[in-house]
């Protein structure tokens, strides 16, 4: 079993109004097993024991499962392992010695609470202004009742996958949330049951993430990189898609959706 020692540079921050800094910590004795949490549970710990401050971190599942355990480590939304989020990301890929900084997610829609912690609230309006079904479906209906093409299953699926971490918004230049609301949008609207309400779905959501502060999409593809879950781009352009038949169908002008520099610097204020 291998420990090693790591210097921690971790962003500090009482609240939204706060300016924040950054605050160094040095671990000396990493367990070589532990994720990063249990990594970050120790310092806690060593903290609490000399009357200090633990450092907030969000955190729930620890499973990679419930999208939480959001932080930047290395300038990488949950670190440098693709498709990991931090909580199962272990220690053994980092070296002894290695130096880490630690920041919360950046984004105008992403207040700080405190420390690594934002409030992401902004991700679950979006999904209340149209990420559902209202129409009466029922009880659940017979696997085979209801007839889905192989390929919109399975896309539904991989949609579906999103877990709403918001590493999308922390990894893009813009601070986009676009890829959050292809997927939530797509693994409905591929689906028969979505199909009643899939134009009046990404029209709300979209005016709801505008209205939040998110910047625009762009295409320069950092969402797919950093997402733990491998969520693909090709949700956006089925998305925008399905925006422009939205508008069509009801004749009101698209060009409000169209940011500049402006736009982009707001949102990621």
């Amino acid at each position: 079993m291998r420990t090693f020692k790591l210097t921690l540079h971790i962003w500090r921050q009482k609240d939204a109004r706060d300016a924040g800094h950054f605050e160094t910590h040095v671990v000396p004795d990493v367990n070589e097993h532990m994720s990063f949490l249990e990594m970050l549970d120790v310092l806690n710990e060593r903290l609490v024991a000399e009357g200090k401050d633990p450092v907030a971190f969000d955190h729930d599942c620890r499973e990679g499962i419930c999208g939480t355990c959001s932080m930047v480590v290395n300038g990488v939304p949950h670190g440098p392992q693709r498709a990991t989020t931090v909580c199962q990301l272990h220690m053994r890929h980092f070296r002894d010695g290695e130096e880490l900084w630690l920041e919360p997610w950046r984004a105008k829609a992403f207040p700080v609470i405190k420390d690594l912690i934002v409030n992401r609230g902004a991700l679950d309006r979006i999904i209340e202004a149209g990420g559902y079904v209202s129409v009466r479906t029922g009880s659940a209906p017979e696997a085979n009742e209801v007839p889905v093409p192989k390929e919109s299953a399975d896309l539904a699926m991989d949609a579906a996958a999103c877990i709403s971490c918001g590493a999308c918004v922390a990894a893009c230049p813009n601070a986009s949330a676009s890829l959050f609301m292809a997927a939530k949008v797509a693994h409905l609207g591929l689906l028969p049951q979505g199909q009643p309400e899939r134009y009046d779905r990404v029209r709300r959501m979209i005016a709801q993430h505008d209205a939040e502060g998110f910047g625009q999409c762009t295409n320069h593809g950092e969402c797919e990189a950093a997402c733990p879950k491998e969520i693909s781009m090709r949700f956006i352009a089925q998305m925008n898609r399905d925006f422009l038949h939205a508008m069509a169908l009801s004749r009101q002008p698209v060009a409000a959706r169209q940011g500049g520099a402006e736009t982009v610097e707001k949102a990621k204020a």
